[in-house]
């Protein structure tokens, strides 16, 4: 066995389902394994960042290791901004790229792609990854890759694995499967009995659920843990979409001032709130129209528990969960039935006035109730905000590190690695960056359907700036291109004109299906207007 069958062999084990990537010429040894093995499917794509994009959906949809190989230098620095949201939404990507050989690098020439030595792109990624290595050595890449593997599964944020061409067929050893990283069961009993001990004595507790959840593959037990408490259930806005494939009832997604008043205050109004790998972040918590009392709560993320002033270090989710299910076996739900999301929206209307974000929303969810649910990309912007209030579906996005651009290519990902047919939604600026990687589809046979949020403009920097110019970027007219890419595409401005384009869209396989939906500058979704108003007057008590 050789290096690259040891490291995909490594990868199959723990997990990875496929590679998504671009080959360059320090990576092609790698790839022609890759090609001939095997071992992974091999999906190229278009542009380096559509290739992160699409590995870390992948990553996030299955709670697995996503995959993407590119070139050394040009290819992994193209990759520097998946890789960074990847980071920080806690997504395990492993990145493996090529780099030169040992003599390349004796040369004392500087080689393609070197930006300053060629250990430049190393010590980039060391700030944007929990662990790098370069497997210069046959003797210690085993190690090496197993090490490196373990830290991406442990804590969930990406990897960097360098291959240099010279050593791809270098023979080695297979990789050791390390187990995990020993945790105090002592102190997850214990830490479980406090937990316990804190939702016993409130009146009013609630459990908050967060992007961890998925990551670490836990929403079995988080679900089973919330039947046997009976207490309300309710994911963040990066956690929206949890807990749609199990019969636990959720009773919402908190929005603070942008959403349900009702559900605002079951977190805010809560004296005991259970936050299950829940990412504290602007995006969950910058609308809250009060901050949630970190003294009442019980903090469960990156490895860790805080409850008041008890810290619990080095204890998993998944332990946490599995102490907590040992105590309450037999316990009856003390709060009664679990509440369930009541708001719905209206039927669509059908007729030829123009359509809004709220009309957008209101078609799609009556699609996915006639049709099914089907997994959810969304890019940033009010395509995200648009998804927020529709039903809970499985639903994957940017929320946090709010980067442009993931929209179709994590699509792209979902389809690949699981075989559903997704529902992407993007907006035209995020579209122009990424949107063309639909050209791929007509090779490995995917059929998204694509609805694009055109209004001409970068409509969510406008509404914080609306005095600026730049914000416009002209109408493209993205419809028309869809054939030359191999799908279809049909641009709409009427409600009835979106009802038939989404209903055709359903019933055409195949090929992808885009969906132009034509909105005029100014119209936001009810719920980015109130997230933006939110956001607006937290800047302004900050600012006071």
């Amino acid at each position: 066995m050789n290096i690259a069958l040891s490291l995909l062999n490594a990868l199959a084990a723990r997990g990875a389902r496929e590679i998504f990537g671009i080959p360059g010429d320090f990576a092609l040894p790698f790839f022609r394994i890759v090609e001939e093995s095997g071992i992974l499917p091999l999906y190229t794509l278009s542009h380096e960042p559509g290739v992160g994009f699409a590995a870390d959906a992948a990553a996030r949809f299955n709670g697995k290791l996503g995959v993407a190989a590119v070139t050394y230098g040009a290819g992994a620095l193209n990759l520097i901004n998946p890789v960074a949201g990847a980071y920080a939404e806690r997504s395990p990507l492993v990145v493996i790229s090529g780099a030169p050989g040992a003599a390349e690098v004796r040369s004392g020439v500087l080689l393609h792609h070197q930006v300053k030595t060629t250990d430049s792109q190393f010590a980039i990624y060391r700030e944007i990854t929990c662990a790098q290595t370069r497997l210069d050595d046959a003797a210690s890449a085993p190690a090496e890759i197993a090490r490196v593997l373990h830290a991406c599964q442990e804590q969930s944020r990406p990897v960097l694995i360098e291959v240099p061409r010279d050593m791809v067929g270098a023979s080695c050893a297979p990789v050791p499967l390390l187990p995990p990283t020993p945790h105090d069961p002592e102190a997850a009993a214990a830490c479980a009995e406090e937990v316990l001990a804190r939702i016993a004595g409130a009146e009013r507790p609630v459990m908050l659920v967060d992007i961890e959840v998925r990551r670490y593959g836990q929403e079995e037990r988080v679900a089973e843990l919330a039947r046997r408490l009976g207490i309300p259930v309710i994911t963040t806005f990066m956690g929206r979409g949890l807990l749609a494939e199990t019969d636990v009832p959720v009773a919402g997604t908190y929005l603070g001032i942008a959403g349900d008043p009702a559900i605002s205050a079951l977190v805010e109004d809560s004296d005991c709130v259970l936050m299950l790998g829940v990412l504290l972040c602007d995006t969950n918590f910058g609308v809250s129209s009060r901050q949630i009392d970190m003294r009442r709560a019980i903090y469960a993320a990156d490895r860790q528990v805080q409850i008041g002033y008890h810290h619990y270090p080095q204890l998993p989710l998944g332990a946490l969960l599995e102490a907590l299910l040992a105590l309450v076996r037999d316990l009856q739900p003390p709060h009664g039935r679990l509440p369930a999301e009541t708001a719905t929206l209206p039927p669509p209307l059908v007729d030829d006035a123009r359509i809004t974000p709220n009309d957008i929303a209101a078609a799609l969810a009556a699609l996915l109730r006639e049709h099914g649910p089907l997994p959810i990309a969304a890019d940033m912007g009010d395509c995200l905000f648009t998804a927020m209030s529709m039903a809970n579906t499985p639903l994957t996005a940017p929320g946090y590190y709010a980067t442009m651009g993931f929209g179709v290519p994590a699509g792209l990902g979902i389809q690949g690695t699981t075989g559903q047919r997704p529902l992407i939604l993007v907006g035209d600026g995020a579209f122009q960056m990424t949107g063309w990687e639909l050209g791929n589809c007509q090779r490995y046979g995917w059929d998204p359907i694509v609805v694009v949020f055109n209004n001409a403009s970068w409509e969510m920097l406008r509404v914080f700036q609306p005095e600026s110019q730049f914000t416009a970027i002209g109408e493209w007219r993205f419809a028309e291109l869809a054939a030359g890419l191999g799908g279809h595409g049909v641009r709409v401005r009427t409600r009835r004109e979106l009802h038939a384009a989404l209903f055709a869209a359903c019933e055409r396989h195949g090929c992808f299906s885009l969906i132009e939906v034509m909105l005029e500058p100014g119209q936001l979704s009810s719920t980015l207007q109130r997230f933006v108003t939110g956001i607006r007057a937290a800047r302004t008590r900050q600012g006071s």
